[in-house]
């Protein structure tokens, strides 16, 4: 990846911000604050404990959603791409369920769970379970049968063959499963906190929005953005670090 190719996505960025504060010098309606303003509330917000309270309770909802779904989405989405039987078994409810949106659950789990931190943090882990099963389970699944065949010819065993060849040969596709299930973790989030919670930043927006406070409104999305882009960034780390073997893009 060439210099260039490095700086235009933030070069894009900087534009249509610039073009949106060009805009807003005409004059700009109440709810529509120019990127300026937004961060110089932003900044002010970082000062006051408010902001970082409901960051807390976002993150503490967010993250081990994002962790239980994530990791039994892996282990079961292996289990299906190895095993023929745990395959029939599982594939066919977890494709036909793939498609029903995750928030509409949950009402469900606020029956079943109750109306607290749990039921959230069940139905994100829920939207978080699928993209990773689905990705380990292809990344499983697409193992060159060569690389099998030969660990065979040379005395391994099928616990050395999962180790050594199947889950590094899947961890590519595991990783962009993790990738999106951490941007589902933050918005199922967000879309819960809205609905039925008395504080995070979904909360903090929703009663932005009822006292007319676009200010907070926008400092809390920014906040929301920023923190997804912190988390995605690590997991990006964590793949570089693990996957330091496979060939990069030019």
């Amino acid at each position: 990846m060439t210099p260039a190719s490095r700086l235009a996505p933030a070069a894009l960025l900087v534009g249509l911000l610039a073009l949106w504060q060009l805009a807003a010098l005409g004059g700009h309606p109440s709810y529509l604050l120019p990127p300026l303003e937004i961060l110089k509330h932003f900044f002010a917000a970082l000062g006051t404990p408010e902001l970082y309270t409901h960051a807390t309770a976002s993150l503490g909802r967010a993250l081990p959603g994002f962790v239980l779904g994530s990791l039994m989405g892996i282990l079961f989405g292996l289990a299906a791409g190895i095993a023929r039987g745990v395959d029939e078994a599982l594939s066919p409810l977890v494709f036909l369920t793939y498609p029903v949106p995750k928030i509409v659950m949950l009402p469900v789990f606020m029956l079943w769970f109750g109306i607290g931190d749990l039921s959230k943090v069940l139905i994100i882990a829920l939207a978080c379970f699928y993209p990773c099963f689905i990705n380990a389970y292809y990344g499983a699944r697409a193992t060159p049968r060569i690389l099998v065949w030969s660990a065979r010819n040379m005395g391994a065993g099928d616990a050395l063959i999962f180790r050594r060849v199947v889950l590094p040969a899947a961890l590519p596709l595991i990783f962009a499963g993790l990738r999106v299930s951490l941007a589902l973790s933050f918005i199922v989030m967000f879309a819960a906190e809205m609905i039925n919670a008395r504080s995070g930043l979904g909360h903090l927006i929703r009663e932005a929005e009822n006292s007319l406070r676009f200010d907070l409104m926008y400092v809390s999305l920014l906040a929301v953005a920023l923190l997804g882009y912190a988390g995605d960034r690590l997991v990006r780390f964590a793949q570089r670090r693990l996957l330091a073997w496979q060939e990069q893009p030019v």
